[in-house]
């Protein structure tokens, strides 16, 4: 699951676009299948979210929940692959860019009616 904030003139606009940049890079990096997108955009108002000094109102946060398994280098080309692509098909620079990574066990995971840890039919593999 990804949640994605950001000022609701400046996210609304691009919610489609981004959507897929940011599936692309997942299914990149990650192996995940293109029908594997779970994202959720939370436009904001602009009273609402503050963030860092240096940053432009297209200052947007991008939360990645995922089970836990994947190395630290695959997490970090994740990352990286993220604001490349970003900034190539959206000309939103690197530094108004936040990625945060939370992983959890897979037994904390409900989906299908079963927990992360039971489900044996997943078409991409989380220890990569």
């Amino acid at each position: 699951m990804i949640v994605i904030y950001g000022i609701r003139e400046q996210l609304t606009p691009i919610t489609g676009k981004l959507s897929d940049v940011i599936q692309r890079s997942m299914t990149q990096v990650l192996g995940f299948p293109e029908d594997k997108r779970a994202h959720r955009f939370m436009p904001m108002d602009k009273t609402d979210f503050f963030y860092p000094s240096g940053r432009s109102d297209a200052y947007t946060v991008i939360e990645i929940n995922m089970m836990e398994g994947r190395q630290v280098d695959t997490k970090k080309a994740l990352i990286k692959a993220l604001f490349s692509n970003i900034e190539s098909a959206l000309g939103i620079s690197p530094v108004d860019i936040e990625i945060i990574i939370k992983e959890q066990p897979a037994h904390c995971w409900g989906f299908r009616g079963m927990t992360g840890d039971e489900v044996k039919d997943l078409t991409y593999k989380v220890k990569v």
